[in-house]
C-alpha cells in the first residue's frame, strides 16, 4: 500500500482511502452484506483511512461503519464530519456553533462506538459564525482527547488561513477530479503552503468518470445523483464525451478509466490523498489498481486537455447545496 503523510501531522495514511457515504444508501439500493465485505476487504488490503459523516443517512452511516470496524479499530484512521443536516424535504442546514459542534462530536462517538475520532471536519462553513469560534470548539475537543486532528471541508483560502491561526488544520476535504478542478483556484496551493493535506473526494466524478453509468436511465430511481445537474439528460449527453476520451486513453495505457482518474488526482501533489466511494469488492479491486498506474508528463497533460477541450456542463450540486461551497 502506498502511504502519504497527512499534512504536517506526521500521520501516515494509505494514499487511497475509503469514502463511506454510499455504503448504506444514497447511491442506489442498500446491500449491507456486500458493503460490510467491501469494508473488511479494504482493511485487509492495507487501506487505513475511512471517511464518514454525521449527515450521511442521518447518522446511520456512522453506525454501520462503527459496527464493521469494531474489533479492528486500531487498524483504522477514522474521519467524520459535523456541521450540516438535511431535512426530510432535502433542505440543507449549516450550523457551526460551538455548542452544536461539541454535541455532534459526542453523538458521533456514540454512533461509531469509539472513544476518539482521528479527524473531525466542519462539513460545511457556517457564515453566521466566525470561523475562529468554530475552530476554537474543535481545538477544545482535541484538548479533551475526543478528537486527534481538526479539518475543514469545502472552505475558501481565507477561511483556511483564519482557521490555521487558531489551531493546526490537518486536512481540507474538497471534491477534486479530472472534471472538478475547483481546488486549483487556490485551495490546493494554500494547503501546500500551510502544511495541510488535501483530501480529494469523488475523484471518479461520483462514478461517471469510471464509466459506471452514462445517463439517468442507468441509475436506480432512489439514486441521489438523479438530482445533480451534471447528470441531467442534456448535461450527461455532453459530459459523456469526457468519459469516452478518458476510456480511450485508459485503453492505450492498459488500465481502467477509474484507475486513470484516481492516478491523475494523486499525481497532482504529494499532499493529496483520495477517498473514492466504494460499495462493492469489485470497485475496491479496480480502485486499488490505480496505485500501480504511473502517468508520464505527456499523459498527465493529455488528461488535463480532455476537459479543457470539452468543458464539463452542469454544477456539482443542486442550488441549495452548491451555495454552501467555498465559504
Amino acid at each position: 500500500m502506498q502511504m502519504r503523510i497527512l499534512g504536517a501531522t506526521g500521520e501516515r495514511l494509505s494514499a487511497l482511502g475509503f469514502g463511506c457515504m454510499g455504503l448504506v444508501g444514497w447511491y442506489g439500493r442498500r446491500d449491507d452484506d456486500e458493503s460490510r465485505a467491501t469494508l473488511l476487504a479494504a482493511m485487509d488490503a492495507g487501506v487505513t483511512h475511512f471517511d464518514t459523516a454525521a449527515s450521511y443517512q442521518v447518522g446511520e452511516n456512522e453506525r454501520f461503519v462503527g459496527s464493521v470496524i469494531r474489533g479492528r479499530r486500531e487498524r483504522v484512521f477514522l474521519a467524520t464530519k459535523c456541521g450540516i443536516s438535511r431535512g426530510a424535504d432535502g433542505s440543507l442546514a449549516v450550523d457551526n456553533h460551538p455548542t452544536t459542534i461539541t454535541a455532534s462530536c459526542d453523538a458521533s462517538l456514540e454512533r461509531l462506538g469509539t472513544e476518539r475520532i482521528d479527524l473531525f471536519y466542519l462539513h460545511r462553513i457556517d457564515t453566521r459564525v466566525p470561523i475562529e469560534e468554530s475552530v476554537g470548539a474543535l481545538s477544545r475537543l482535541v484538548t479533551a482527547g475526543k478528537v486527534r486532528y481538526a479539518g475543514l471541508s469545502e472552505c475558501s483560502v481565507q477561511t483556511l488561513r483564519k482557521a490555521c491561526a487558531v489551531h493546526p488544520i490537518a486536512a481540507v476535504q474538497s471534491e477534486y477530479s479530472l472534471w472538478t478542478r475547483d481546488p486549483e483556484r487556490g485551495i490546493l496551493a494554500a494547503c501546500r503552503e500551510l502544511g495541510v493535506a488535501l483530501v480529494a473526494y469523488s475523484p471518479l466524478g461520483r462514478g461517471f468518470l469510471a464509466g459506471n453509468f452514462r445517463s439517468l436511465a442507468d441509475l436506480p430511481a432512489e439514486d441521489a445523483r438523479r438530482s445533480m445537474p451534471r447528470f441531467q439528460d442534456a448535461n450527461a449527453a455532453h459530459n459523456v464525451a469526457i468519459v469516452d476520451s478518458v476510456r480511450e486513453l485508459a485503453k492505450r495505457k492498459g488500465s481502467t478509466p477509474a484507475q486513470l482518474a484516481i492516478a491523475w488526482v494523486l499525481a497532482q501533489g504529494e499532499h493529496i490523498l483520495t477517498i473514492p466511494g466504494m460499495k462493492t469488492r469489485k470497485h475496491l479491486t479496480d480502485n486499488l489498481g490505480a496505485l500501480a498506474v504511473s502517468l508520464t508528463r505527456v499523459e498527465l497533460d493529455e488528461l488535463r486537455a480532455i476537459v479543457e477541450r470539452t468543458p464539463v456542463h452542469g454544477e456539482r450540486y443542486p442550488p441549495v447545496m452548491q451555495q454552501a461551497l467555498d465559504h
